[in-house]
């Protein structure tokens, strides 16, 4: 079968074609047929790290959909031909997270990814597409959907005619807007650009507050809620965000910590959190349980991601380039024949 691997070379020079012999399906496993995938930041900091981190050669990419293509003897839930996509962290099926299921992440320095044309992973990894999605759409949905999904309604419930502070025009960000809109939340947000911020108003975002203009953001945000501040906040940026997300929150608001955009280490004013009795949740993607009624509320509200641009699978570096000019509004997609 093709692949792409990440070799231990500098920069994107790590990303190499290769060829790959088909695996075989143990009795609980299911073969898939990889039809698309989707990048997140984490592919940028891997394959930039490659050089450094890598022993051997590694299939990046967590995020993948496509179709069944064998079965084992004892699966149960699959059948050849069902669209599926894998779940971000194979073994965590439900309950909470562990080291083991850290250790099993796809597309990580320890376990081949999705950017293949063919998988093999046991029956429990996989969710169903959702009804009417193209496999394309589907690729975006295992991470970056996934992790705004959690952020908003797993590890705290955004609730009708609340407010939402989201930042910046990702994949995270962007699903999140969507399904806080469909939620019937308000939504406001964080852009540099101004072409962005019209596209998040078409969205739905109700204000799109120019951070590089206004370094107090997060006090713009609680201004806009008559001072009385966000009841939620979806952090992608991490140390150099913080403070600014804790300011724009209410008292007893929360945050849902899941981005490093920033880095993951640094000064921050934790007085204000215990002061205002501000509750932190770190958000790391979710598990298989939580991606079905992600993919029941999608097809419930009739939500379709937003895909910047689809590359074709000769050209997935090309992707790697394009996510990593940060031109991008929502999902950088490759398509496999």
């Amino acid at each position: 079968m093709k692949t792409w691997e990440l070799q231990p070379r500098p920069g994107f020079d790590a990303l190499t074609r290769a060829e790959r012999p088909s695996q075989s399906v143990g009795s609980h496993e299911v073969k898939v047929r990889v039809r698309a995938v989707s990048l997140n930041y984490r592919d940028l900091l891997i394959t930039r790290g490659a050089e450094k981190n890598l022993s051997s050669p590694r299939v990046p990419v967590s995020d993948g959909a496509g179709e069944v293509l064998e079965v084992g003897s004892a699966v149960t839930r699959w059948k050849v031909g069902d669209p599926v996509m894998a779940n971000f962290f194979p073994h965590w099926v439900d309950g909470e997270l562990s080291d083991a299921h850290h250790a099993s992440a796809l597309g990580g320095s320890l376990t081949d990814g999705m950017l293949r044309e063919e998988v093999v992973l046991p029956e429990h990894a996989w969710v169903r597409v959702p009804r009417g999605y193209s496999f394309e759409e589907a690729a975006t949905l295992p991470c970056a959907g996934l992790t705004a999904w959690q952020a908003l309604f797993e590890v705290t419930s955004l609730r009708p005619g609340e407010t939402v502070l989201l930042q910046g025009s990702g994949g995270v960000s962007v699903f999140a807007l969507q399904l806080a809109k469909a939620a019937g939340a308000r939504v406001l947000m964080t852009s540099s650009s101004a072409d962005k911020a019209v596209r998040l108003r078409e969205l739905g975002a109700e204000e799109v507050i120019d951070y590089r203009a206004d370094a107090k953001w997060g006090e713009r945000a609680k201004a806009l809620t008559g001072g009385r501040g966000v009841d939620l906040v979806v952090d992608v940026g991490g140390q150099a965000t913080f403070d600014q997300s804790s300011a724009a929150l209410r008292y007893g608001g929360s945050m849902s910590m899941l981005g490093v955009l920033t880095g993951a280490r640094g000064e921050v004013n934790l007085g204000a959190v215990f002061q205002r009795r501000q509750t932190v949740h770190g958000v790391y993607v979710g598990s298989v349980s939580m991606f079905e009624r992600f993919v029941a509320a999608l097809e419930h509200n009739r939500i379709k991601p937003v895909i910047d641009r689809v590359f074709p699978f000769e050209e997935a570096r090309a992707a790697w380039e394009h996510l990593a000019s940060a031109q991008h509004l929502g999902k950088v997609v490759v398509s496999l024949p």
